[in-house]
């Protein structure tokens, strides 16, 4: 059977970076889908960065961890969540990995000893890894997808990104013109009330300097794009002005399918590439979108964190709890506390922060106040000792007040040491990653871990992980099953096994797990092996979760994550009710 062509939806940007490249080219891929057709995406990143796993969240915002153990780029994650596809590690391209193939085929001989330069060698590895990537499936059919999304990381005239838009314009004739097309992200600045175009023509300009020449234009303004601004974009950037779309700023990300569907990109779309026509239908999409501006009731959650400076370092977590405050129908309130303000005393004592100087008694006042305001606590994870006090007292807070917590891989650790200090009465017990010396190694460096070597070394990837053991080991007659379930089991449908994606170095000390699973702090997902310790919860609380995977990256706008759905269920009383027709079902 012949394979069809390919349909490929290029995607660059310029004036600025972080205009939303990601968010529209996600749009435009929901559009796409509500129109009937299947959709994949390519992220191309130009740093010499192999993946994102070892940059800093300060950096480049959080690693978004893939279910083969890739670790990406934030944007992945906007993909998938947007499309409800499951991408590949190869799905995000960057010049590390092109250079890596490059080099390792020269070594090899492959090239038959002619003389490796970036034209044609680099481009050529370029597009044909495009080529190939785009025909993995990724919607859980065996058939490629009809259109391929490309994002161009960086802006128009970067250094970095020019032999990727050197590749690209070679592609355009691979793959022909009617299989191409070209889209330009640019910012249309408001000064003095008016709506300035230079920097979309400037960025054009420099665009086409390359050989490449955009056929829609997405022109970002915190107002709708007035019609003379259209023309005038137009006609100094040989668009037409129907296709010179306004991507203003809307109340939430959510509508932005909506607004392009409402200048007709689709249409624009199946005419550029000759796609068969369909019909939109965006129906749930929008009730959703619709659906977070009508919450009446709100609920306040407080993230207690170390890289609260720049919230795209927890953007999968913040983007779940949307998810699960959707799905119970209120609006998330969200709060932001610096776990290493937390680890002084309670407010009346003084104290400094190990990293960032003194620390006023204002400062420390206002953390505890929000930890102790707040209708539920997420301790989402991390790497490096500071904050990991903070985020211990904070689980500490939590379990005495019977307040909802949910912990996430090292927010897990800090429920377990916490656990362990304070029940077991285990003196200094704490995770080897911290303290080396500890007499009661509660988290321990998994042993098949490679110490010396930083990038893809970690437990990465989905995992397998088995409701093991009951939150009662030894039920009464009689008594109530949502007391004696595992509540995560519940939340999960039921499921024996369930699969979500990890990226840790660190574990439960085996030795240490029924001391603390028969003190009371059920250890009741396990992985395949049984040694290896993933969820735990405690009985008689609103919701005490741990988890040591990372539910977050798999959640979903019309599916969230069932450990964050439990989260919000809770902080807003819904959780025995929801529980108990989940069990009835």
């Amino acid at each position: 059977k012949r394979r069809k062509k390919m349909k490929y939806i290029i995607v660059t940007g310029g004036v600025v970076s972080g205009l939303g490249k990601g968010v529209t080219i996600s749009s435009m891929g929901r559009l796409l889908q509500s129109c009937g057709y299947r959709v994949t995406a390519i992220k191309i990143d130009p740093y010499l960065n192999v993946d994102a796993g070892t940059m800093s969240p300060f950096e480049h915002g959080e690693v978004f961890v893939l279910n083969d153990g890739g670790e990406s780029d934030l944007d992945l994650g906007n993909y998938e969540r947007f499309l409800s596809i499951e991408l590949t590690s190869d799905h995000n391209l960057t010049t590390g990995k092109i250079y890596r193939k490059v080099i390792l085929a020269e070594r090899k001989g492959d090239y038959l000893g002619k003389t490796v330069q970036v034209v044609p060698h680099i481009t050529d590895c370029i597009q044909d890894w495009i080529e190939k990537v785009a025909t993995v499936p990724v919607d859980g059919q065996d058939e490629p997808a009809d259109i391929c999304l490309v994002e161009v990381g960086g802006t128009v005239g970067d250094i970095e990104s020019s032999v990727f838009l050197e590749a690209l314009r070679q592609f355009q004739f691979r793959v022909g013109h009617e299989n191409f097309c070209l889209c330009f992200v640019s910012l249309v600045p408001v000064l003095s009330n008016e709506q300035k175009t230079k920097p979309t023509q400037h960025g054009v300009r420099d665009l086409r300097s390359l050989g490449l020449s955009p056929s829609i234009i997405f022109c970002r303004s915190t107002e709708v794009l007035e019609q003379a601004t259209k023309q005038k974009i137009s006609n100094f950037c040989h668009v037409p002005v129907h296709n010179v779309l306004s991507v203003h700023d809307v109340s939430n990300v959510y509508f932005v399918p909506n607004l392009l569907q409402q200048q007709n990109l689709h249409s624009i779309l199946q005419e550029k590439l000759n796609l068969p026509p369909m019909k939109v239908n965006l129906s749930s999409w929008i009730e959703m979108a619709e659906s977070i501006e009508s919450a009446e009731k709100s609920v306040t959650i407080t993230l207690i964190g170390k890289y609260t400076g720049l919230q795209d370092s927890y953007l999968s977590v913040i983007k779940a709890l949307r998810h699960a405050s959707i799905a119970c129908h209120v609006r998330l309130d969200l709060q932001w506390v610096e776990a290493s303000l937390l680890e002084q005393d309670k407010p009346g004592a003084d104290g400094k922060d190990n990293d960032e100087g003194e620390v006023t008694q204002e400062q420390k006042d206002e953390a505890w106040k929000k930890l102790e305001m707040a209708d539920g606590v997420i301790i989402p994870g991390g790497f490096g000792q500071r904050g990991w006090a903070g985020k211990i007292r904070a689980a500490n807070y939590c379990r005495l007040q019977n307040k909802p917590c949910l912990g996430i891989c090292l927010g897990f650790q800090a429920m377990i040491v916490e656990y362990c200090r304070s029940v077991l009465n285990w003196e200094n017990a704490d995770s080897t990653e911290f303290d080396e010396n500890t007499p009661h190694p509660t988290i321990i460096f998994m042993p098949e871990i490679d110490k010396t070597t930083m990038g893809g070394t970690m437990r990465l990837g989905a995992r397998v992980t088995k409701f093991t053991h009951p939150l009662d080991d030894s039920p009464a007659e009689g008594s109530d099953p949502i007391l004696s379930s595992s509540r995560s089991r519940v939340l999960y449908g039921g499921s024996e096994n369930i699969l979500e994606r990890h990226r840790h170095r660190y574990e439960v000390n085996p030795e240490k797990v029924d001391d603390i699973h028969n003190a009371g702090l059920k250890l009741v997902g396990r992985d395949e092996t049984g040694e290896r310790m993933e969820i735990a919860e405690l009985p008689n609380h609103k919701y005490y979760v741990g988890c040591q995977f990372h539910p977050e990256f798999k959640s979903r706008p019309l599916k969230p994550s069932p450990p964050f759905h439990g989260l919000i269920l809770a902080a807003t009383g819904k959780l025995d009710d929801y529980l108990k027709e989940q069990m009835a079902a």
